[in-house]
């Protein structure tokens, strides 16, 4: 999709469609205005007919109206201005993608620069606009035989503007763009099936993203290489897959050298069977979507390189796949993680805090800023929280404030939950420094209380996206980009 800015008469416009605002009951937008105007009153007095429903989101669709050169005009109910705040206006942009998506237009003119949320701004209001374009008009075609070309022809999405709104217009393309950008990249690589998504195609994508661009460089730690370095607990999810497992650092340098980097590490299960402690056989399918946290990594990365963040970040993906085979780690097996402590493995379905324990303690050699991992982690934390927001986990109250403000901004929330010590109990074990389970009771806090033992030399913070991350099935089945927009605000925020 492309956009860009427009000016001028808008009733001369040659847009195929123009959307404008209103506003409950009966209140026109100035854009709404001039099209009135223009049309001798014709808008008025469709409104007054009472076929805009008065419910925000609403949409009315119009053609040919008088003396306007756009073939349709969209009008879109935002509620009462007053009321207007960012969940309502993004319910509303959700609605009107629909609406628009059902019409037969290549391009369309949007005049929303004159609507104003609470506490949000222009540039703010025509990033979420992309974002959800985006989001709605995605589809992952690559493995259709013969791809569907007749289901989407929008290609080119207009915002109208004058002088005073132009810059905070052009600054919201652009951060827009960017952040559309990383989650298309993201969403590709997140739905290949993991007959070809394995951690060795992680690592092509890392290095296909790094490559032509100077800021970015990426390092493979091959099973090899881990085995000398003593991370059992990673190689110990290998071990029963044929496919390699792979830890992936993307570093992005955006400033001096000198400047500690915040590190972002990504949960990459390529496929999840559960090893030998299997799965339930009808919702494996899914498990495609163990891999969202390296996925989320590997769009945040693209969404800061292409900005050019004054900062440096570096990625993780910590790439393996979980598969039961006679080479397969058994329920009991006691194994030596990087930092020293020992981990007896009572389910070897709960892999992810395996790879990621080795992870924690690698990075630590990058002295971080702040590091947060982000993971498919629990079942239990889509319990506790849906798919309305993400678990919040952190060592650190500031660094746990600043994500949790930079999800409320950009509408991809995250809420936090507790890792304290008197939850460390559960992962006792007899033969062992801890278990890899705590038990039923609280599994998402003891996952990340787990975690919290590998991370006690810097700021560090969990975020548990097993609800938010992917829809495993339906209609909208797949990965939601989730939450490379809340990484990419904390990272924007940290400048």
């Amino acid at each position: 999709m492309e956009y860009a800015t427009r000016s001028g008469n808008l009733a001369k416009s040659r847009a195929q469609c123009i959307v404008v605002p209103i506003y409950a009951p009966l209140e026109m937008s100035e854009s709404a205005k001039a099209l009135n105007q223009a049309s001798g009153g014709q808008i008025n007095k469709i409104l007054k007919r009472g076929d805009l429903k008065p419910k925000a989101g609403q949409t009315l669709l119009l053609h040919d109206v008088a003396n306007i050169n756009a073939q349709r005009v969209i009008l879109v109910n935002l509620g009462p201005r007053e009321d207007l705040d960012s969940v309502k206006y993004i319910t509303a942009v959700r609605q009107l993608i629909g609406a628009i998506k059902s019409l037969a237009v290549k391009n369309v003119l949007i005049c929303f620069t004159d609507v104003t949320c609470k506490d949000r701004t222009i540039d703010w209001n025509i990033e979420r606009l992309i974002e959800h374009f985006e989001a709605g008009t995605y589809q992952y075609q690559d493995m259709k035989g013969k791809p569907d070309t007749t289901s989407q022809t929008l290609e080119q999405v207009d915002f109208y503007t004058d002088r005073v709104s132009g810059e905070s217009v052009e600054t919201g393309i652009r951060r827009g763009t960017s952040l559309a950008s990383g989650m298309h990249f993201a969403k590709d690589i997140a739905n290949t099936p993991g007959n070809v998504c394995t951690p060795t195609y992680l690592a092509e994508k890392a290095t296909k993203l790094c490559k032509g661009n100077k800021a970015l460089s990426v390092s493979i730690l091959e099973e090899e290489d881990m085995q000398k370095m003593g991370m059992g607990a990673f190689l110990s999810v290998c071990q029963g897959s044929e496919q390699p497992g792979k830890l992936i650092t993307i570093h992005y340098q955006g400033t001096d050298e000198s400047s500690r980097p915040h590190v972002l590490i990504g949960k990459g299960i390529t496929f999840d069977t559960g090893g030998i402690s299997l799965k339930s056989p009808p919702a494996m399918h899914e498990m495609i979507y163990d891999m969202c946290g390296a996925a989320s990594v590997l769009g945040t990365m693209s969404t800061i390189a292409d900005q050019k963040l004054p900062i440096n970040v570096i990625g993780v993906l910590a790439a393996a796949e979980n598969m039961p085979s006679g080479k397969a780690t058994r329920p009991g097996d006691i194994v030596k993680t990087m930092s020293g402590q020992t981990v007896e493995i009572l389910n070897t379905d709960a892999e992810g805090r395996l790879v990621l324990c080795d992870a924690l303690t690698y990075i630590g050699q990058f002295k971080p800023a702040s590091v947060i991992d982000i993971a498919t982690l629990t079942g239990a934390i889509v319990t506790a929280l849906g798919s309305v927001a993400t678990g919040l986990f952190s060592n650190d109250d500031d660094l746990a404030r600043q994500i949790s403000d930079a999800g409320e901004h950009v509408l991809d929330r995250a809420w936090r939950l507790p890792i304290w010590e008197e939850y460390q109990p559960k992962l006792a074990s007899a033969f062992a420094d801890m278990a890899n389970v705590g038990g039923r009771e609280a599994g998402s806090i003891t996952a990340a209380c787990y975690l919290a033992r590998f991370a006690k030399t810097y700021r560090w913070a969990h975020l548990d996206i097993a609800g938010t991350a992917y829809q495993g099935s339906g209609p909208n089945k797949g990965y939601t980009g989730r939450p490379i927009a809340l990484l990419s605000q904390y990272l924007y925020d940290q400048i």
